[in-house]
């Protein structure tokens, strides 16, 4: 898995590339963990390049979703390729964490 990050404005946009399973979600926690500590709060990820999400990747989103409200940001998903959309929508995770169809469309909400 790649992790890379850039800043727009006030937003973070956090691409991830590769699988996010039980070996990668950690590795996306503490990226995750790290941009929070800083004091990041809106973030965006963008997952145009993510091939696969396992259960593993699902709670990783929704703990980094979660750290966000209470720091009193948000944290929501956009440009979903087909097996992972699949498996937001087979999950019902689509209906937790917001998802848009492009970065730019996340980043205008």
């Amino acid at each position: 898995m790649q992790i890379s990050v850039r800043k727009d404005s006030e937003t973070l946009v956090v691409s991830v590339q590769g699988r996010m399973d039980t070996l990668s979600a950690p590795e996306f926690d503490s990226k995750m963990e790290g941009l929070f500590g800083q004091g990041e709060k809106k973030v965006v990820l963008d997952f145009g390049k993510l091939e696969y999400v396992s259960s593993a990747g699902l709670r990783s989103i929704l703990v980094a979703a979660k750290k966000a409200k209470a720091a009193g940001g948000s944290v929501c998903c956009c440009d979903l390729q087909s097996m992972v959309k699949k498996v937001f929508d087979l999950s019902g995770f689509a209906a937790m964490v917001p998802v848009f169809d492009s970065v730019e469309e996340a980043l205008s909400r």
